[in-house]
């Protein structure tokens, strides 16, 4: 048992709940944030069982709070028996006034939007990390695609030639 620390923890990729795929295909992502999520309790079991999805959700600033809309949290059934629960229901991001303003701002400009990228836990809280985007056109999208086949590309011949 010597060299292994009872402490050390791995780092695995099983922390991430849902993924926006979508996100990198339709917009530029020009800035990041984590923010936290105001979640009930059956939000966070279902959550725990991997019962997310972000994909169709945006973001969009409200009396100062900035709300997530849309993201979907399935409940379980186990969990929900005698609980009203609203897969769908707005949820309020957990963030400071300074970049809440930030936001806002960025949000206000035309052609910005707020959108979820990642839905992950870190620790023991689930965190959302949200990104000021501006949206691609169709031939921005087929560059995007051409650039990612020749990085492909590159990585198979590099991946040869040793």
């Amino acid at each position: 048992m010597a060299g292994k620390n009872k402490n050390s923890k791995k780092k695995t990729g099983d922390n991430i709940i849902a993924v926006n795929r979508r996100a990198q295909h339709d917009y530029f992502i020009e800035e990041r944030y984590e923010a936290g999520l105001s979640l009930q309790g059956w939000e966070v079991k279902a959550l725990r069982a991997g019962k997310a999805n972000i994909a169709e959700a945006y973001v969009t600033p409200k009396d100062g709070e900035m709300l997530l809309l849309g993201a979907t949290i399935n409940p379980l059934k186990q969990s929900c028996a005698f609980v009203v629960s609203d897969p769908q229901r707005t949820r309020k991001l957990l963030l400071n006034k300074r970049e809440i303003a930030k936001l806002i701002g960025h949000a206000q400009r035309a052609g910005y939007t707020i959108i979820p990228l990642k839905l992950y836990w870190k620790g023991a809280w689930a965190k959302l990390e949200i990104g000021i985007a501006r949206g691609k056109q169709e031939h921005d999208k087929r560059d995007s695609i051409k650039e990612k086949e020749w990085q492909r590309q590159k990585e198979r011949i590099m991946k040869k030639s040793f």
